[in-house]
């Protein structure tokens, strides 16, 4: 169920995967939803085809590598309706054998994955919801903020500062009603999944099945997660049963990282 009834959720890089699971499962629940992505055309169709479903949903294009595409994201969702709700979903893969990283590609990274999340995260809580005394600040992060991934020290590197991010800022507000957690998937079947496989078979000369099965091995379920099941614990942590969780980082990752 949704929070409170005309909660706003704002969910960058809502188009596509587990975003596109946490727009449509806040939006099930009763929530407004503004959703962002670099793509204008999917965003487009993103909200044509949840409004066909009788949903209160709009949103815009932005790169959330700029600050102000942020800036002026934010200002958008708040003329929707005010934003109670923010999911740090945008994100990208990245990595490689360390010593031969680019500074280009670490940093493109970074930006993505970590600086957004602040900058996003800054911009809400100045445009409104600290005034106001309550919300809920959600960031997907991953079991890689948790534990080292071999040739993933860029990716690795920034969700351990998202995780770290939500700890500070976490008891920061904790008792001014705003709570920030973050969730941390393991391997999920997105598209983004599907680009790392691909990376992972070209580099070690080996098929995509070869690498799905050499992941699935590693899992104690035996397969990988679905986006709506990391989208299930971003719908629990914006309601009241969960308004004592903060400065958290949750795993849905079927038993890989129980940590």
């Amino acid at each position: 169920m949704a929070l409170r009834e005309g909660d706003t959720a704002l969910v960058t890089g809502g188009t596509s995967g587990i975003g596109l699971a946490v727009a449509e499962n806040l939006a099930a629940a009763g929530n407004k939803v503004f959703l962002v992505a670099r793509d204008g055309d999917r965003v487009a169709d993103t909200v044509e085809r949840l409004a066909k479903e009788d949903h209160a949903v709009a949103g815009t294009t932005c790169d959330v590598r700029d600050a102000d595409d942020i800036r002026r994201a934010v200002a958008e969702a708040n003329e929707f309706g005010d934003v109670d709700v923010l999911v740090n979903n945008a994100g990208r893969s990245g990595g490689g054998i360390t010593a031969q990283l680019s500074d280009e590609l670490w940093d493109d990274v970074v930006a993505t994955n970590l600086t957004s999340v602040f900058r996003m995260t800054r911009e809400v809580l100045t445009s409104g919801m600290s005034d106001r005394g309550w919300g809920r600040v959600i960031s997907i992060a991953s079991t890689a903020g948790k534990q080292g991934v071999v040739y993933g020290a860029p990716y690795s590197a920034s969700k351990h500062g998202v995780v770290g991010f939500t700890k500070a800022l976490g008891n920061e507000l904790a008792a001014t009603g705003i709570t920030v957690n973050a969730v941390c998937p393991g391997y999920v079947e997105t598209p983004m999944a599907e680009g790392i496989r691909a990376g992972h078979a070209a580099h070690f000369g080996v098929t995509t099945d070869d690498v799905r099965r050499k992941f699935e091995s590693k899992i104690p379920m035996g397969r990988y997660s679905t986006p709506e099941e990391v989208a299930g614990l971003v719908g629990y942590l914006t309601t009241p049963s969960a308004n004592s969780i903060t400065s958290q980082a949750l795993n849905v990752c079927g038993g890989l990282g129980n940590f």
